[in-house]
């Protein structure tokens, strides 16, 4: 089962999916809450992706994953999910093929050692933590991208939904947004070094965005074996969203821009059709992903 599985990924190519239209590029207004019907209830994870090249760039460096399922039953199976987002830098096709290599291995390691052994029969009798393993499938996905990338560097974003827990990984500035309540907060923190000049108070959050170094990483996957990978364990959401997107979506859509369209649409690929939209109406001068996973509950 294993191996069908990977070989099934690893034998396709990043399927991007057809550009957005971006025709009308007018993001909603907070005020059009009134005109969308009210949420409906879900019974199980729902998740959707949206991606442009945006309006500046030739190609798409970015990267994005998502996979989850769920079971009904007498004993059902336990609900998963797996996604991804990584967005890939170092010129000639190598910032995309660093993205692609690191989202093939993260997700393998991932299956293999979490998911797959969460629906085995016999329960093994020493089994790490959710949280190491998570580690080592993103150790992993640094070694794969050092020997097999040419140079390419990558951000990588990591939300594994498993037994009732949500893990996250990341190494990198994209980013992992909780939308509860229509309020959204920050799961991850920016491994650039504008925002590293924040954290030891030299400049402010908004002289970050406008800085020189934005986009200059100290930490990437595929710089080198001295990764920081950060991981966080959460109990798994009831109600809300999660919203993983490279910095192409959150350097140019105001975080209450990002919370008021998660919320205005049911569907998670509208939602993130819509972000996108957004991000290129700003400007548009990076790639832009967004993955929008929306969690059962009242």
């Amino acid at each position: 089962m294993l191996k069908r599985i990977i070989g099934w990924f690893r034998g396709r190519d990043e399927d991007q999916g057809p550009e957005p239209d971006l025709a009308d590029t007018a993001p909603l207004s907070p005020d059009n809450l009134d005109q969308i019907p009210g949420a409906k209830i879900r019974e199980s994870l729902e998740a959707g992706s949206a991606q442009s090249v945006g309006l500046e760039r030739e190609n798409n460096e970015d990267s994005v994953f998502v996979m989850y399922g769920t079971s009904y039953g007498e004993e059902p199976l336990p609900e998963f999910g797996l996604f991804c987002v990584a967005d890939g830098a170092g010129g000639l096709g190598h910032g995309e093929l660093a993205s692609s290599i690191a989202l093939k291995a993260v997700v393998s390691s991932l299956m293999e050692n979490a998911v797959l052994k969460a629906l085995q029969l016999d329960e093994a009798d020493t089994v790490p933590s959710i949280e190491d393993i998570a580690r080592q499938a993103m150790e992993h996905a640094n070694e794969e991208v050092i020997e097999s990338a040419n140079g390419g560097v990558t951000t990588l974003t990591v939300a594994m939904i498993l037994n009732g827990q949500m893990v996250i990984g990341h190494v990198g500035d994209s980013r992992a947004y909780l939308v509860e309540n229509g309020k959204p907060r920050v799961l991850t923190r920016d491994h650039s070094y504008s925002w590293r000049l924040v954290e030891i108070g030299q400049i402010t959050p908004e002289e970050a965005m406008e800085h020189p170094k934005r986009n200059q990483l100290w930490n990437a996957v595929g710089q080198g074996n001295n990764l920081v990978i950060e991981v966080d364990t959460y109990p798994q959401p009831h109600g809300g969203y999660l919203l993983l997107c490279s910095d192409g979506l959150w350097g140019e859509v105001p975080e209450n821009e990002l919370s008021s369209v998660v919320t205005l649409y049911e569907e998670p690929n509208e939602a993130c059709e819509e972000l996108v939209r957004a991000a290129n109406a700003a400007g548009g001068p990076d790639n832009i992903t967004a993955l929008l996973v929306a969690f059962p509950g009242i």
